[in-house]
């Protein structure tokens, strides 16, 4: 071991900077927009753009020498310039987590003035740049799973005044084990799914390190050195070793992070100028509030002689990551890699990271060899909306407007069709999707496809002209929003019926999975809490859904995000009450039950008369058979009401539904999102938040402000009880959705009678003395909601005069 000083050791590390490469990634496309030739840079060769580029009004402007050689050229010396929209299409061998990297220079050029460019980059689900200037070099990376073969990026100038332009771009596979599936949060410690999101590269740092260009990385990264960003500079001692002598395990391989970030690390100073002796490392990283960040810390104990000498604590932000952390016990040996992994939420505008002395042990000592911090990005894929209320129209929805207007006026200006709904031009605004549709090929007549369908009681049949008709060749006017499986449009059939018109994305392989399954469902399902299927149209390879309309759209619109009215707290309850049949009926209803997997305010709708259903079936999964108590599955659904109990253990049951249900009716109270990283930290999940005040008997000091003073104390704190029993860390501890829904009647029943009494006697006051329940239908009678109701719920669905 030895300790060096900081600059000293930058120098003396490049000595050691060689890689051999021991993953071949499956793609690996590295693209020199602009130029003509190969070029060599920083040891990886990147090729000509050639026939990548699909479509768009593009230039190419260069500042090379026409006489430079491929090894004295960068790739930021050459940049393909756009006018208008433009995109690559890449070839996707093997489905998986890519990285996407891209590389802006402004070169100097006569024609364009390149430092007044300002983009948007996105691709088929995420955006990855929006209104972004470009006036300097930027360096982005992002890591995206792609699900399908085949991945668009798409470049967007920000107004007709500008252009767009790219010098490089790199599509290359990451290895299957370097992201995981999910990673905990702190504070309180949770697990979060990741598959599904997005990364942007925010922070790589070399601790004590130089830094490493992706010639130096198997994996193409770079890796900077952590100098501005501790801290107490001063409160450091850099230590290094030989990286042969980095001894990788199956955890943490060469792909983790390579030897020349393993072999360097910050250790405490022997004379530390700090003010806390608990944080004596510590690292400041800026970062944007409104977003959550997966964060990964590299550890490797080149600095002990011996096992069990060096035993410290790692904190993110002010939370106890990892208590008593000694290295050589977790990786049984010394110059062992080592990583920890977790989710981080930040209030400010600063991530920390912190390592220091664990006061259980006689050591003072910690140390820390890297860290990345990635930005967790959504998908731009939202909720379908079935209904026509006003909602505010995101930026992210326009661009997505303008990718599809584009395209279409790219290509035919218009869509000729004859009599029988076949297209006449040569264009049309989707791409074909042959053998995806229920058709078992494309090439089949109308009516066959027809026939070969309603055998199977699927309900109307249209054909695609019909759909036409109905939607005005969806027009962008009837747009009522953009969801997973693609995009649907307000429409008016022949005879004057409004309906709702889900048309499948033919890019999108989850879209085909939901296809099936809500039209499966649905089929089978009739119930007035459930949004109903009208019809289908799969001619011509086409997916289309026909729904009935819901003119007053999701829930979530009337609580928080829009400009409509607060509902009365009599109206959110009568709009539970209608989801609650609704799920009740799904649990209930068929042989084995359905379990919806995606309840949340937004896949509950409401009618002109403000009745709640149930819709979205894409991720509906049939319940467990008789002699099972669970469905084994993957987990899906939507963060936030995710039941934590499903996502440990993938094992789904009713009672899942019931947790979503939970954070539903606390959504419905307070009138904000299910999470909110914006917010303090204890307050981003609300069920967690709002479960802490409802065991204070608090609840009232946090629901909708629109609702104080309006609301019987009593039906208030039957509905507190409703939710916190839904929201048990246990299934078993849970109501089933009957008993729920009795209770949510008895809540109703509460508050009316007190608003009678309110009426006959000005004096009259809230805490209501023996109200009789009114006499109720019994479930064994009802043909919607048949249950029978749990002892965990026995006083409630009886109550006594209190």
């Amino acid at each position: 071991m030895v300790f060096i000083t900081r600059p000293l050791v930058l120098l003396l590390l490049v000595l050691f900077l060689s890689c051999s490469a021991l993953y071949t990634p499956p793609d690996n496309y590295l693209i020199s927009c602009g130029s003509s030739q190969n070029i060599t840079f920083q040891g990886r060769t990147f090729v000509p753009e050639s026939l990548l580029l699909q479509t768009g009004n593009s230039s190419v402007a260069a500042s090379t020498n026409s006489n430079s050689t491929s090894s004295n050229i960068s790739i930021y010396q050459t940049a393909c310039v756009f006018s208008g929209l433009a995109s690559y299409r890449f070839k996707i061998a093997s489905p998986g987590r890519h990285w996407i990297r891209l590389h802006f220079s402004p070169i100097k050029n006569y024609t364009w003035n390149l430092t007044s460019a300002s983009i948007t980059v996105l691709t088929d689900d995420f955006v990855l740049l929006n209104n972004v200037s470009l006036s300097n070099q930027i360096f982005k990376e992002y890591t995206v799973n792609v699900t399908t073969d085949s991945l668009t990026l798409t470049f967007i100038p920000s107004n007709s005044y500008s252009v767009a332009f790219v010098n490089a771009i790199e599509v290359v596979s990451v290895p299957d084990t370097l992201i995981p599936d999910q990673a905990t949060t702190l504070n309180p410690s949770s697990p979060v799914a990741l598959s599904h999101l997005a990364f942007e590269t925010v922070y790589r740092l070399n601790m004590g390190g130089p830094l490493l260009t992706p010639e130096n990385d198997t994996l193409g990264r770079r890796w900077e050195n952590d100098a501005e960003y501790l801290h107490v500079n001063s409160s450091v001692l850099v230590v290094t070793a030989n990286p042969s002598s980095i001894r990788y395990s199956v955890s943490a391989t060469q792909e983790t992070a390579p030897n020349m970030v393993y072999a360097t690390a910050d250790m405490m100073g022997e004379d530390a100028n700090v003010a806390a002796p608990s944080f004596n490392l510590t690292w400041v990283l800026p970062v944007d509030p409104s977003f959550s960040y997966f964060v990964r810390v590299h550890f490797c104990d080149i600095v002990s002689q011996a096992m069990n000498t060096l035993v410290f604590n790692l904190y993110v932000n002010d939370d106890l990551a990892h208590r008593s952390l000694d290295l050589s016990s977790l990786t049984n040996g010394l110059r062992v890699p080592y990583f920890d992994d977790y989710v981080a939420h930040t209030s400010g505008e600063s991530l920390t990271v912190s390592v220091g002395p664990d006061s259980l042990a006689d050591i003072t000592n910690a140390t820390m060899s890297g860290l990345e911090v990635l930005k967790i990005r959504g998908s731009i894929k939202k909720v379908v909306i079935i209904g026509s209320a006003v909602v505010a129209v995101t930026s992210v929805l326009l661009i997505a407007v303008c990718c599809y207007c584009c395209l279409a006026a790219s290509r035919k200006k218009s869509l000729q069709e004859d009599g029988n709904g076949n297209g006449k031009g040569n264009g049309h605004p989707w791409l074909p999707l042959p053998l995806y549709g229920l058709s078992q090929t494309s090439h089949k007549s109308n009516t066959a496809s027809c026939i070969s369908l309603s055998s199977t009681h699927l309900g109307r049949c249209f054909m695609f002209q019909e759909i036409m008709e109905a939607t005005n060749k969806f027009d962008e006017c009837s747009l009522l929003g953009v969801g997973g499986f693609g995009r649907v449009y307000r429409g008016t059939l022949e005879d004057g019926t409004k309906v709702a018109v889900k048309r499948g994305n033919p890019r999108s392989e989850q879209g085909m999975a939901e296809f099936r399954t809500e039209i499966e469902m649905l089929s089978k399902l009739r119930h007035r809490h459930l949004v109903s299927l009208i019809g289908y149209c799969d001619e011509r390879s086409e997916m289309i859904l026909v729904y009935e309309y819901m003119a007053n759209g999701p829930l979530r619109s009337h609580l928080y995000g829009g400009e409509l009215p607060p509902l009365s707290w009599k109206q959110r309850l009568e709009v539970c009450i209608g989801a609650a049949r609704g799920l009740h009926y799904l649990h209930t209803g068929a042989s084995l039950g359905i379990i919806h997997r995606d309840v949340k305010t937004t896949n509950i709708l409401l009618d002109e008369n403000l009745v709640a259903k149930v819709a979205d079936f894409g991720l509906s999964k049939t319940g467990p058979s008789l002699d099972q108590t669970h469905v084994s599955t993957a987990v899906k659904g939507s963060f936030g009401y995710l039941d934590p109990e499903y996502f440990r253990r993938q094992q789904l049951t009713e009672k899942s539904d019931v947790y979503s249900f939970g954070v539903v009716l606390m959504e419905v109270l307070c009138c904000r999102p299910a999470l909110n990283p914006v917010l303090p930290r204890e307050q981003v999940n609300i069920a967690e938040w709002a479960m802490v005040w409802q065991k204070k008997g608090l609840l009232d000091q946090i629901m909708d402000g629109n609702l104080t003073g309006k609301v019987n104390t009593a039906s208030l704190k039957k509905f507190g009880e409703t939710a916190e029993k839904c929201l048990e860390e246990y299934g078993v501890d849970r109501p089933s959705m009957g008993d729920v829904l009795w209770n949510l009647e008895y809540a109703l029943q509460l508050e009316e009678t007190s608003s009678a009494l309110m009426e006959a006697d000005d004096n009259s006051t809230n805490h209501i003395h023996g109200i009789p329940m009114a006499p109720m239908e019994s479930f064994d009678n009802r043909t919607d909601d048949d249950a029978t109701t749990s002892a965990v719920f026995s006083q409630l669905v009886h109550p006594r005069g209190r």
